[in-house]
């Protein structure tokens, strides 16, 4: 089956090309270009998305129409059917859902048009109010925790923006963990918030308020989460290395992708405690760079924050606060450090707190919405 490069990321280039591999009328899509890749890929493959994340490694990731519509009709069978509106790149699993969702429901998507910001989306969010047979069509959409905290700021003065945000029914936020804060505020505003776990190996969410969807199975082995279930992607194109590590069957034929992400069940519900690798060693102990995150997050102020780990001439290394500026400005970088730390030693130990709160004008993220904390570090340590 031959592979199409989608050249730039026109959603309306990638809905049309989408709409042909869905239907298996057309080549499978690549999304993502990058040198090198096979041109023929397996019968049934719908989309080659390739990204790099937040590591910097590149990776090709194989996604069927079997595992793409599996996942679109378990979020419908969880959330309900409606109309969607596109306020993600296209070319990330999690904007390739938004249109993969819309094409199963047998609805065009709305768009947003340009730079994501709180008037283009309310203005297109509210265009799509709309009813069938005197009942009003449900709206859904997909965020990253930092378009829903741009979102509630102008929503606190714009009561345009706050409507949009309550027209929706159902409101997905995924690509990293949404902090307590935000969900707090997105709930005192009226938006029906729905927090997603997945990957692109996963066909995006596939774990909705810490319950796997249906036929989705989650468990964790030696503290990592594993999934299995008909939303996997077939692997990683040309790269049999790589699958091999991160697929797997069992004897019973079972198949399972390995997250590298840690995590508990809490009464059956997920919890996903960040990337077993984000860890630094400093002074001979091992430190979660994510659980640090998780609880300086909850500092006013600090919401949004990036943990990063840097060399220290004393400890090995150490953890770095970094933080846009903004509401950290209403209180002194001093007290906002100070209260971070005493918030890590209390709950992790004096050894994990945070060394440094650097302050920027606005933090580096990737294409897809989520911080790129290879670049946060890099500028950390171009600060020495």
């Amino acid at each position: 089956m031959r592979l199409e490069p989608v050249v730039g990321d026109d959603p309306r280039e990638i809905l049309r090309a989408l709409r042909a591999a869905l239907n298996g009328a057309g080549p499978a899509l690549s999304l993502g270009l990058m040198s090198g890749l096979p041109a023929e890929v397996r019968p049934g493959t719908a989309v080659v998305v390739t990204t790099s994340g937040s590591t910097g490694i590149p990776k090709s990731v194989v996604l069927g129409r079997d595992a793409l519509t599996a996942s679109a009709m378990a979020t419908a069978d969880r959330i309900g059917d409606g109309a969607w509106l596109l306020a993600l790149p296209a070319s990330y699993v999690a904007g390739l859902q938004v249109l993969v969702r819309a094409l199963i429901a047998g609805r065009e998507p709305a768009i947003l048009s340009g730079a994501f910001t709180p008037q283009s989306f309310s203005a297109a969010a509210l265009l799509m109010v709309s009813s069938e047979r005197g009942e009003r069509v449900p709206t859904y959409t997909s965020l990253v925790p930092a378009q829903l905290s741009k979102l509630l700021d102008a929503a606190a003065q714009d009561s345009t923006v706050l409507g949009a945000l309550r027209s929706f029914e159902t409101i997905l936020v995924g690509g990293q963990a949404l902090p307590a804060a935000t969900l707090e505020r997105a709930e005192a505003a009226g938006a029906r918030i729905v927090r997603t776990y997945g990957s692109t190996e996963t066909s995006g969410g596939c774990v909705y308020d810490g319950v796997p969807l249906a036929n989705v199975r989650v468990r964790v082995e030696h503290g990592e989460v594993q999934v299995s279930g008909p939303t996997l992607a077939e692997g990683y194109l040309g790269d049999h290395e790589r699958t091999d590590a991160a697929f797997f069957r069992e004897r019973d034929g079972t198949r399972w992708y390995r997250t590298g992400d840690a995590g508990i069940f809490d009464d059956g519900v997920l919890r996903v405690r960040g990337r077993i690798d984000n860890v630094i060693v400093s002074g001979g102990v091992n430190i979660s760079l994510d659980r640090v995150e998780r609880i300086v997050r909850g500092i006013p102020g600090l919401d949004t924050a990036v943990v990063v780990g840097v060399p220290d001439e004393r400890w090995g290394e150490a953890s770095v606060v970094v933080a846009s500026r903004g509401e950290a400005l209403r209180r002194s970088e001093a007290v906002q450090l100070q209260e971070a730390r005493a918030a890590v030693q209390a709950e992790i130990g004096a050894h994990a707190r945070p060394s440094r709160l650097v302050l920027v004008d606005e933090l580096a993220t990737l294409p897809s919405g989520k911080p790129d904390r290879e670049a946060i570090r890099r500028a950390v340590l171009a600060l020495h």
